[in-house]
C-alpha cells in the first residue's frame, strides 16, 4: 500500500494500540484511492494524489495565495483549505452543510485576563455523563485560522469516537505572541477538567489532539498536566506537529514550493507568532528538546508533501527515547491540511480511521 511510509512503535502498549487500530473498517463508497504521479516539480517531494490535487486546484481557483506573500489580515481573510473542500463538494453535488449527527454549542473559557471561545461538539442524542472527552487545538501557525476553519476535524472526531470534543480558540500573534497561545491551551484544558460533566463528559477519560500549531499545543498540555499534577490526558493525537526548530531538516529543504504550507510560510508564522529568534529554542516550541518522559502515549500523523514531515519524524524519535508509547504514519501523496478533508480525500479518511481508532482503544478501555 503506497500511503504508509513510516511506522514507529515504542513499548508494548503502543503495539497493543496498533493491533486494535488495524482492525479493518468499512470504506466510504464515495472515496477512491488515487496514485501519486511519479515526478514532482522542484521544491516538492512528490506530486499530490489526484483527489488531493483537486482540493489544491479548488483552493487556487478561489484566489488563495501563498501565506508568506500576504499581510496578517490578508492571510486571515483569504479562502481557506476548508473553503476549497466545500468548493469540491459543490462541484460533485455533495452537501456542504455541517454533519447534523453532531451538535455544536459555543461557550467561552477564562484566560489571559479575558475569555476565549470554545465549541463543544457532541453526538446528537447522546445522554449520560460518561462520554470520553477530547480537547482539540486547531492549526494556523499561532497567527491565522479559527474554530470555523477547523470545524471538520472535531466534528468528525465526536461522531467517530462517540465523545464530547471541545475545540479551543486561543490568543494569536502578532497581537499576543508566544507563549500566550500555550498559556491559553493549558487554561482551556483545566477548565474542561472542571466542566466536562456538565456536557456529559467523563474527565477521567480525556485525551488531547491538535493539528500543526495545535498539535504542538496538545503535546505541551500533556507535559504541563504531568508537571502540574492535573489529570493527565490518556493519549495525544498530534497531526503534522510543529516540533523541531532545525531549519535544515530534510522535509524543510525539500518542500519549499508545496502548498498550502511551504517552508517560507513557517518563517512567516515565526515572524508574527514568536517574540524573537530565541523563542525557537524554547522547549515549548522546540518540542524535541523538551522533557517528554511520562506521557501516556502519542499518535503522530504526517503528510509526505509537507515541510513539517521531518518534525514528526524527529519528534517520534525523541518520544521513543523518552520511553513514550508512540506510533507515527506518513500518508504519501498528501499535503499539509489534508487530515480534515475526509469527505473528499481518501488519505484523510484513512488517516482519521486509523488515528481515531487508536484514540478509541484508549478512551474506551
Amino acid at each position: 500500500m503506497k500511503r504508509l511510509t513510516t511506522i514507529l512503535v515504542a513499548g508494548a502498549s503502543a503495539a497493543a494500540l496498533s493491533a486494535c487500530a488495524m482492525t479493518p473498517s468499512v470504506m466510504d463508497p464515495g472515496l477512491t484511492s488515487a496514485p501519486a504521479s511519479p515526478m514532482a516539480p522542484m521544491g516538492m517531494t512528490a506530486r499530490p494524489d489526484a483527489d488531493m490535487q483537486a482540493v489544491l486546484d479548488a483552493h487556487a481557483a478561489l484566489g488563495a495565495k501563498p501565506i508568506e506573500t500576504l499581510t496578517v489580515q490578508q492571510a486571515r481573510t483569504q479562502p481557506s483549505p476548508a473553503d476549497a473542500v466545500n468548493r469540491v463538494k459543490t462541484m460533485r453535488g455533495m452537501s456542504t452543510a455541517p454533519d447534523q449527527t453532531v451538535t455544536a454549542m459555543n461557550l467561552t473559557y477564562p484566560t489571559g485576563g479575558a475569555t476565549q471561545p470554545v465549541r463543544i461538539y457532541k453526538p446528537a442524542g447522546a445522554i449520560g455523563n460518561n462520554l470520553p472527552v477530547v480537547v482539540y487545538y486547531h492549526g494556523g501557525g499561532w497567527v491565522i485560522a479559527d474554530l470555523d476553519v477547523y470545524d471538520a476535524t472535531p466534528r468528525s472526531m465526536a461522531r467517530n469516537l462517540n465523545a464530547v470534543v471541545i475545540s479551543v480558540e486561543y490568543r494569536k500573534g502578532p497581537e499576543n505572541k508566544f507563549p500566550a497561545a500555550h498559556d491559553d491551551a493549558n487554561n482551556a484544558y483545566r477548565w474542561v477538567l472542571d466542566n466536562a460533566r456538565a456536557w456529559g463528559g467523563d474527565p477521567s477519560r480525556i485525551a488531547v489532539a491538535g493539528e500543526s500549531a495545535g498539535a504542538n499545543l496538545a503535546l505541551n498540555v500533556a507535559i504541563s498536566a504531568r508537571d502540574g499534577g492535573w489529570t493527565q490526558p490518556k493519549h495525544v493525537l498530534a497531526v503534522y506537529p510543529i516540533a523541531d526548530a532545525d531549519p535544515n531538516l530534510p522535509s524543510k529543504m525539500e518542500n519549499t514550493a508545496s502548498l498550502p504550507l511551504r517552508t517560507p510560510t513557517l518563517a512567516w508564522f515565526g515572524q508574527y507568532a514568536l517574540r524573537g529568534p530565541s523563542d525557537q529554542q524554547d522547549p515549548r516550541y522546540n518540542l524535541v528538546a523538551a522533557n517528554l518522559r511520562g506521557l501516556h502515549g502519542v499518535t503522530i500523523v504526517n503528510a509526505q508533501i509537507d515541510p513539517l514531515n521531518s518534525d514528526g519524524e524527529t519528534l517520534a524519535s525523541a518520544l521513543t527515547r523518552a520511553g513514550v508509547p508512540t506510533e507515527r504514519r506518513v500518508w504519501d501523496g498528501s499535503v499539509h491540511e489534508f487530515f480534515s478533508m475526509a469527505d473528499v480525500v481518501r488519505d484523510a479518511y484513512d488517516a482519521q480511521q486509523w488515528s481515531f481508532g487508536r484514540l478509541r482503544s484508549v478512551l474506551t478501555r
